[in-house]
């Protein structure tokens, strides 16, 4: 259960007219759920698994998908909701529910209300366990694992083919787990476990080559919270790719510029996108964003610089902007705009900050008093306001946001942008070729 689902009523009618917004939109919506892939290749022979994907309950009707004896469902925060519906509908019918994954990790009691198990943390190092419970006719009503660390080399191998490939545009993959910062308001695999790990290269090939037997020349995503943050592992990644003829694209660091080798490495492995984690242009509401080394805010005055470099090994950057961040004003949405402008970044994401449950933004902003819900998940989306901001109203943020987003998605803007994206490689190009040196605008 997943997709782009604004709250917002207004804000989502404005937004599905941009065509950076419907194309991201769209690519989001298409993705599969990796993780119930991957219990369903850790699930023992004897049972008959299916994957079903319900993007709204409500046009179910009064029939539930499937007869089945277990389901095992998996929401993010912003459809949670809709996700309890569907257990409370399945417990009715006398289908045992097992709810799991981050939401339910950080929100178990609630989470409880509507399961008949409920497992919190880590999937894989406790799956055969509830299996085999269930067999026994012995399931327990709650499976912890957050004192568990899954270890990759066992990584099992997803159901790929389970699905109907001509629903997709893209497929995942994970290479690792966590990330060695920590920001405030991230909400991804850190909340399940802290620990950093990496996915060892040829089980990562091996999930690649499966797809590739429904598949033949597929795109990837990299379902990682930072694929290059072992930058060695990285750089084996990126070698390990070259010659495989897939397209593929995934969610780093800056630092990915500071590495010569490791571009280098991308633009040969079929890389077609990075996306980074950039927030804000403006170093002064970047203090305390990361908050074990305040690493974001020492990196703004490099931004310009290494998307430069980054564009220029032929790897398009995804810019990533967080807006409402704390300390930030009615100035930061002629920023990002100007910083755009001026980087040519070729795909622009924009978002609000969000407060997802269980984070230390949420804790922190339920004690200072500014949650305007507690409990409201259907706000995390990334796109609704869910807080009170410190230096402009929820309709300056807002409206603020809608006017960038109808700015930054412009058809001309990014026709500009991605021309000045291909006149650069063009001449750089030209430059390898002739070995001649010039001045490249």
């Amino acid at each position: 259960m997943s997709g782009i689902r604004c709250h917002n009523e207004e804000l989502m009618k404005f937004g599905l007219t941009l065509p950076g917004f419907v194309e991201r939109s769209k690519v989001i919506a298409s993705l599969p759920s990796l993780g119930l892939l991957t219990l369903a290749g850790m699930t023992p022979d004897d049972f008959e698994v299916d994957y079903i994907e319900v993007p709204d309950p409500d046009s179910l009707g009064d029939t539930l998908p499937g007869n089945f004896d277990v389901v095992a469902i998996s929401s993010f925060s912003a459809m949670i909701k809709d996700a309890y519906a569907l257990a409370d509908r399945y417990r009715k019918a006398g289908t045992l529910v097992i709810l799991g994954g981050l939401h339910v990790t950080l929100m178990p009691d609630e989470a409880a209300a509507h399961a008949d198990i409920i497992l919190i943390g880590e999937a894989e190092p406790i799956w055969g366990t509830i299996l085999e419970d269930i067999r026994k006719g012995e399931a327990k009503p709650r499976y912890d694992a957050r004192s568990m660390t899954f270890d990759f080399a066992n990584s099992p191998m997803p159901r790929f083919d389970l699905l109907d490939i001509s629903k997709y545009n893209r497929l995942t993959v994970q290479t690792q787990r966590g990330c060695p910062f920590d920001c405030e308001f991230c909400g991804a695999s850190i909340r399940l476990n802290p620990k950093f790990r990496t996915k060892p290269i040829d089980r990562v090939m091996a999930e690649i080559h499966a797809i590739k037997e429904i598949w033949a020349h597929p795109f990837i995503e990299f379902a990682d919270d930072n694929t290059f943050a072992d930058k060695r592992h990285g750089l084996a990644l990126a070698e390990a790719l070259h010659g495989e003829g897939i397209r593929w694209f995934t969610e780093t660091d800056i630092s990915v510029a500071d590495d010569p080798k490791l571009l280098k490495a991308l633009s040969r492995s079929g890389c077609a996108q990075i996306l980074i984690g950039l927030e804000s242009p403006q170093g002064s509401v970047l203090g305390g964003v990361e908050q074990k080394s305040n690493w974001k805010q020492r990196q703004v005055d490099r931004y310009k610089g290494a998307i430069q470099r980054i564009q220029d090994a032929g790897i398009t950057v995804n810019g990533c902007f967080v807006l409402g961040l704390d300390g930030s004003d009615t100035s930061a949405f002629d920023a990002v705009y100007e910083f755009v402008e001026e980087t040519a970044l070729y795909e622009v994401q924009v978002t609000l900050m969000t407060a997802f449950p269980g984070t230390p933004l949420y804790h922190r902003l339920l004690e200072e008093g500014r949650i305007l819900q507690d409990g409201a998940w259907e706000l995390c989306t990334l796109f609704d306001v869910n807080f009170q901001p410190t230096n402009m109203t929820v309709e300056e943020l807002e409206t603020g946001f809608r006017e960038l987003i109808g700015r930054v998605y412009d058809d001309d803007f990014i026709d500009r942008r991605r021309r000045r994206f291909y006149k650069r490689r063009n001449e750089l190009r030209q430059i390898e070729a002739t070995g001649e040196e010039s001045e490249i605008a």
